[in-house]
């Protein structure tokens, strides 16, 4: 097992959770090791666990007192933790199709200027990657995802857009995004995706989950309202 593996310490969270700390790095080993974990957590002890909750270096558990105690369930994420194996970690594969036309792009122009670089090779590249789900925050179904090819690097805005519209794909800093909602955001906009990525209606509202590998598929001005027009 990596040493990046190694659990840093387990800590209460109030009196139904707790949340355990690897090393505070960015890394996608980690990260997989991380969800690998959260399922054989949640395979031990699926009657007592209610919410698991990972990000980039820690996982939150919330499970129920009455059934569980903080101690026994550490025990048990120490063992879970030693048997893990992540290079058997099976992700779910998502194809998000994405227009990177100027219409759904109001910053390829600049993002491509930026990194000198031209727009056709800004949308190769960026979609030739395959992006890993390192979890999920700032809006409901908004995906913080990895590694974005280094080369498309770019600083957020320095005065953030008051609206940016749902299915927006951005660009901010070393990262790559999706906004699932109509929101303000500060984000270098290089695309747009027809897909709903959060419907509170459904059992699982999230399009995304924590885990997933994802593809962003090119499509045209025309697929993108036709596949709009098909929701």
């Amino acid at each position: 097992m990596s040493t990046l593996q190694n659990i840093i310490s387990i800590e209460p969270l109030g009196d139904c959770a707790l949340v355990i700390h690897f090393a505070k790095v960015i890394d996608r080993n980690l990260n997989q090791h991380i969800h690998a974990l959260a399922k054989q957590i949640q395979i031990q002890q699926s009657s007592s666990i209610t919410d698991i909750v990972p990000s980039y270096q820690t996982l939150a558990i919330f499970y129920q007192p009455h059934q569980i105690g903080f101690n026994a369930l550490q025990n048990i994420i120490l063992q879970c933790n030693e048997n893990t194996q992540t290079s058997t970690y099976q992700s779910r594969q998502v194809d998000i199709p994405v227009c990177y036309e100027h219409a759904c792009a109001p910053d390829i122009a600049l993002l491509a200027e930026h990194c000198q670089l031209s727009i056709d090779e800004v949308i190769k590249r960026h979609s030739h990657t395959t992006y890993d789900v390192y979890f999920l925050g700032f809006k409901p179904g908004f995906a913080y995802l990895g590694d974005l090819d280094s080369s498309l690097t770019m600083p957020r805005k320095s005065t953030p857009r008051l609206q940016v519209p749902a299915g927006s794909v951005g660009i901010g800093g070393m990262q790559t995004g999706i906004y699932p909602q109509i929101t303000p955001g500060g984000w270098q906009i290089i695309g747009q995706t027809p897909l709903q990525l959060f419907d509170p209606t459904l059992a699982s509202p999230c399009l995304l989950q924590p885990g997933d590998s994802v593809r962003f598929v090119p499509i045209s001005i025309d697929e993108f309202e036709r596949f709009g027009d098909s929701l």
